[in-house]
């Protein structure tokens, strides 16, 4: 499917929940994704990407920085600590804050650095053992202890369970971020979009439906 068709799609789905289309923006998920079909997104003008990895977005990002303006940048797979400084360095928003020692090694960086990308907290809202992120029950007190660091959380994000329905996620995210001020909801991928955005999405994840399935290597 085109960039244009998806763009028209999540568009149509903010105007069937009564919402600007300019409420809700696309983010191009770019990981394991050959060079000429992330280019060839740029050259379309599109400028908001999404990347899994730090050390994948690093061998990419700076030269299609530097070719193109206006690019922005959001980590939305797992953060190690360790690679901290250099996601603070490449990427305009970090969706994947899920964890106390992160939030400290966050918030020291950007003490020393002046500066910090916009924040979102994973929030695990279906209890997966396997998967990162705050629970629910937890996130109230861990979005108080971010802020507290002074830390730019700006809202949450989330990955509903495979077999689950989404929108029962979707719902729940939108209640904790309503309940503690927060307007950024990072929810809804190829597949449940539009769903998303009823719920209050701001930003959605779309990769495959814009470049076509991943290529690893």
């Amino acid at each position: 499917m085109a960039l244009s068709d998806i763009e028209a799609a999540v568009a149509a789905a903010a105007r069937q929940a009564g919402r600007d289309p300019a409420s809700v923006r696309l983010i191009a998920v770019s990981k394991v994704q050959p060079l000429d079909r992330v280019t060839a997104v740029l050259d379309a003008g599109h400028r908001l990407f999404g990347e899994n990895r730090v050390q994948e977005a690093a061998g990419k990002w700076p030269d299609l920085k530097a070719r193109y303006d206006g690019v922005e940048l959001h980590l939305i797979g797992p953060l190690q600590t360790n690679k901290a400084r250099q996601a603070m360095e490449l990427f305009d928003a970090i969706h994947t804050l899920d964890r106390p020692k992160l939030a400290k090694t966050l918030a020291r960086l950007a003490q020393e650095a002046g500066a910090c990308p916009d924040l979102m907290i994973q929030v695990n809202t279906g209890e997966e053992p396997q998967k990162a992120g705050i629970l629910p029950g937890d996130a109230d007190a861990f979005i108080a202890e971010a802020r507290a660091m002074d830390l730019p959380v700006r809202g949450l994000m989330c990955i509903p369970p495979v077999e689950e329905t989404p929108s029962l996620h979707f719902a729940l995210l939108a209640k904790i971020a309503a309940r503690n001020g927060l307007d950024a909801l990072s929810m809804g991928m190829s597949a449940d979009f539009e769903t998303a955005i009823t719920f209050g999405a701001t930003h959605v994840r779309i990769g495959s439906a814009i470049f076509g399935e991943r290529v690893p290597g």
